[in-house]
């Protein structure tokens, strides 16, 4: 592992690609309709929350978009963005 020096926190989000089938938020999306909510569509999604270490703000968004392609998402089916902030 590279790291060691500043800290970051990174929130990284994971959707599915346009035309994969979504059971989760279907079924969430039949269930509000069954409340009596007007809803016409729900995407789920995951989020994580990484702590971790990096040599300066460049390096942190490399290791996070590596996280992603090497562990939080499938290339094949999964989206992904993120945001990362230094903590102090």
């Amino acid at each position: 592992m590279d790291g060691l020096g500043m800290k970051f926190k990174a929130f990284v989000y994971v959707t599915l690609k346009a035309g994969y089938s979504d059971p989760e938020g279907e079924t969430t999306a039949h269930a509000l309709r069954g409340l009596g909510y007007s809803v016409n569509d729900i995407r789920s999604s995951k989020a994580y929350e990484v702590t971790f270490e990096a040599a300066d703000q460049a390096k942190s968004g490399k290791l996070v978009d590596e996280m992603c392609r090497r562990l939080l998402t499938n290339p094949t089916k999964d989206d992904y963005r993120f945001e990362i902030s230094e903590l102090k």
